[in-house]
């Protein structure tokens, strides 16, 4: 499996083996459960869905506890599907840990960005200010959007607004070092989204490979 379902838990430092501190997120990944598995012949594609996290039959729709049911698994607060380019190798009900990546693989972790509510041009868009003196009457807004000729806003204006809650993809990231007894990844670098929120670990689909001497 190149997939698995975790939570951010904070960050960290670390020595490598050669000595060097490095900064590292901590994300406890998994044990997630294999759920459903698609196939050619029935749905169209291979895939395999996983399913993280128990909750109470309380808090799932009844369509999904029906889904639980067939599979003979516990109710997941969180799933995700996987496409793969063969058929499944793994079961219903088999168990993907921590231990599916080992230290050295580079992987892409999507997550949600913090939220940060309504925000201005600077700290949105990361425009600059005007100047503060000399009779400047323009320091923190935006200025100009649109001209009379138009008559209108442009599509797509850079504007005060909605600021972070966007799903977002960090590439190529190297996992330093994994342990299994606690389910814990440590990768290297910034993870987006805030402590306890859920993280997507998966197998980095553009990582440079390493050239041959």
């Amino acid at each position: 499996m190149t997939l698995i379902l975790g939570r951010k838990r904070g960050m960290t430092q670390i020595y490598r083996d050669d000595g060097v501190l490095t900064g590292v997120t901590v994300v406890e990944a998994g044990p997630c459960v294999v759920s459903q598995i698609r196939t050619q012949e029935r749905d169209g594609y291979d895939a395999v869905q996983l399913g993280f996290e128990d909750i109470a039959d309380r808090l799932v729709r009844k369509p999904q506890i029906g889904h639980f049911k067939k599979a003979a698994v516990a109710p997941k607060r969180f799933l995700r599907e996987q496409r793969l380019d063969t058929p499944a190798k793994v079961a219903i009900g088999d168990l993907v840990k921590a231990d599916a990546f080992k230290e050295g693989d580079m992987v892409d972790v999507i997550g949600t960005t913090k939220g940060r509510g309504f925000a201005g041009t600077i700290k949105r868009h990361k425009f600059h200010r005007g100047p503060e003196t000399h009779g400047c009457m323009n320091v923190r807004q935006p200025g100009s959007i649109a001209s009379r000729r138009i008559g209108k806003i442009p599509k797509g204006k850079r504007m005060p607004g909605h600021y972070g809650t966007d799903r977002q993809t960090t590439k190529n990231l190297r996992i330093v070092r994994v342990d299994a007894a606690r389910n814990l990844l440590f990768i290297s670098g910034a993870v987006p989204g805030h402590n306890n929120g859920l993280v997507q670990v998966q197998s980095a689909k553009t990582a440079r490979k390493p050239v041959a001497q």
